[in-house]
């Protein structure tokens, strides 16, 4: 018998979200809350005109670094034809609205199964407008980055809409893409 068939047949299971496994990370931040404090890390290099690579692996999480990945995510970034890059991969503009895509669905998803809410579909479209006189130096009035990004999200469940808007909403991406955040930059040469 495989007990790990019978650990996934016996869980309490809602959207493929083990919700048990969820309050118990919920239960013991709330009794150590120095366990709800997390570092994820990317490493990047440079491969050749717009294409660069970046390296996931190791994190922190639950007061200890975690080393459950044995081998690194890799995902490249490229710019289009366009933008004089080769087109080989997404550019990190694309990975901004992936990140969200992503973040928000998981989000609701999570916050919908702990809450016991079905969900059978999501489907997310992302749009972002920029205006590349900000990132080429052209206008020092424009936003380099996006000035405006519209998500539309459709959801098949019971619940409705102002439920489900509430619950994607606890997404972190969300959170960093619609408000403002530090980031510490610092440059070395060698």
């Amino acid at each position: 018998m495989n007990t790990n068939a019978a650990v996934i047949d016996s869980a309490n299971v809602k959207n493929g979200v083990n919700v048990d496994t969820v309050i118990n990370v919920i239960e013991t931040i709330q009794a150590e809350p120095a366990a709800a404090q997390m570092q994820f890390r990317v490493q990047n290099n440079w491969i050749n005109g717009g294409l660069n690579r970046s390296r996931i692996q190791g994190f922190y999480a639950a007061c200890a670094e975690d080393e459950t990945r044995s081998e690194p995510f890799t995902v490249d970034s490229d710019e289009p034809a366009i933008m004089a890059g080769e087109d080989s991969a997404p550019n990190v503009m694309e990975f901004v609205l992936h990140g969200l895509a992503g973040c928000l669905t998981s989000t609701l998803i999570y916050h919908a199964a702990v809450q016991g809410i079905e969900i059978e579909v999501v489907e997310s479209h992302l749009e972002g407008d920029m205006d590349a006189r900000g990132l080429l130096g052209l206008d020092d009035n424009v936003r380099k980055g996006y000035s405006q990004v519209r998500v539309g999200m459709r959801v098949k469940s019971q619940a409705d809409e102002k439920e489900l808007t509430a619950l994607a909403l606890h997404s972190p991406v969300y959170d960093i893409v619609s408000n403002s955040l530090p980031v510490e930059f610092k440059l070395e040469t060698y």
